[in-house]
């Protein structure tokens, strides 16, 4: 099920409600906070991949194109903002903690889609949004990705060997670069040293594979983990939960 319907000239809604959903590559003339019901969803620009787990949300700033997937069944409401006339609203592209409030005012105003005599109900409703939007902590759940193109090739390849044990001389090694030469691009590129970049991957990966409920012990092997309590607790340093409280708040808020 999907529908996208304009509930003022400054804010749309769309709804995407399917078994898995993948999208093109594209951008929005508006800013688009996309909010995560159920199901994990995946967001990918030039510059990394933010990936969104249920009651969270993705900030996007105008014309940033991207893709978006989901790896299993996912339910979400995306809402399309003119953002031009608000200066308080965030200018890059952000994971961030969908508050109770933050959740309803988005599920209340997919409500109001085709109501015109709830006009007035629904411009309240947005005016709280956007004041709720602009004190967001954002969330750790982002991957950035280089531009360097040799380094970039190379990111792209761990994100698909994320078992496999890589010290950073043999990273260097392999793209024929001393260690220190590696490592200062490697935090030029990407803001995060090789080792810390890798985590990050991992957990990534993990959400993804948690979100279609494989058990935690296959989630730490399938991501270079020894035992499921070495990954419960990067998890839980990453995130300030472990992977079933993770998962039980974000049905419960």
């Amino acid at each position: 099920m999907q529908f996208g319907v304009s509930i003022t000239d400054d804010v749309s809604v769309i709804a995407h409600d399917d078994h898995r959903f993948s999208s093109p590559r594209h951008s929005h003339h508006q800013a688009q906070l996309l909010y995560a019901v159920g199901g994990v969803i995946s967001l990918t620009t030039d510059r990394g991949t933010w990936v969104v787990p249920p009651s969270r949300a993705v900030w996007l700033p105008p014309n940033l194109e991207h893709v978006t997937t989901s790896h299993t069944s996912v339910r979400f409401r995306s809402l399309l903002i003119e953002a031009e006339s608000n200066a308080a609203l965030p200018k890059d592209c952000m994971v961030v903690e969908v508050t109770p409030l933050l959740r309803e005012l988005i599920l209340r105003l997919a409500e109001l889609v085709d109501k015109s005599d709830k006009q007035e109900m629904a411009d309240a409703v947005i005016r709280l949004l956007l004041l709720e939007l602009s004190f967001l902590p954002a969330q750790p759940l982002n991957l950035p990705m280089p531009t360097h193109a040799v380094l970039a090739e190379f990111c792209h390849r761990m994100r698909n060997e994320l078992a496999l044990e890589l010290p950073t001389e043999q990273a260097a090694q392999q793209l024929h670069m001393s260690r220190a030469t590696f490592m200062r691009l490697f935090q030029r590129e990407t803001g995060l040293s090789f080792g810390k970049w890798r985590q990050q991957a991992r957990m990534l990966k993990a959400l993804t594979l948690l979100a279609e409920e494989k058990s935690v012990l296959d989630v730490a092997l399938e991501c270079g983990y020894d035992s499921p309590s070495a990954f419960s607790a990067m998890f839980r340093r990453s995130l300030g939960r472990s992977p079933r409280d993770y998962f039980q708040s974000a049905l419960t808020a």
